[in-house]
């Protein structure tokens, strides 16, 4: 979704030479951890096979935001936002 690319751009994060990738481009690859951030993909993808640990950070899927561009795009950064926090909590215990 563009609307990734410009909120993360907002904090200096370029998505430039990245892209969405299949479940089945990592098949046979092994994972210390898996984490799926939106129910969607946990509905759709409950086990990933070669994941050590898996765990699930139920956050709300921008892309499925109603409203006017600015009420849209707010959701955009308020769901980075809280992603960014869950990072930095889980990377500090």
């Amino acid at each position: 979704n563009p609307l990734t690319g410009r909120v993360l751009n907002e904090l200096g994060i370029s998505l430039d030479g990245h892209r969405s990738k299949h479940v089945r481009e990592f098949t046979g690859q092994q994972f210390d951890l898996v984490i799926t951030v939106c129910g969607h993909a946990h509905e759709v993808c409950p086990v990933f096979s070669g994941a050590a640990r898996q765990e699930y950070w139920p956050f709300d899927d921008p892309a499925a935001a109603k409203g006017s561009d600015e009420q849209v795009l707010a959701v955009f950064r308020r769901v980075r936002d809280q992603i960014h926090q869950r990072i930095r909590e889980y990377v500090n215990r």
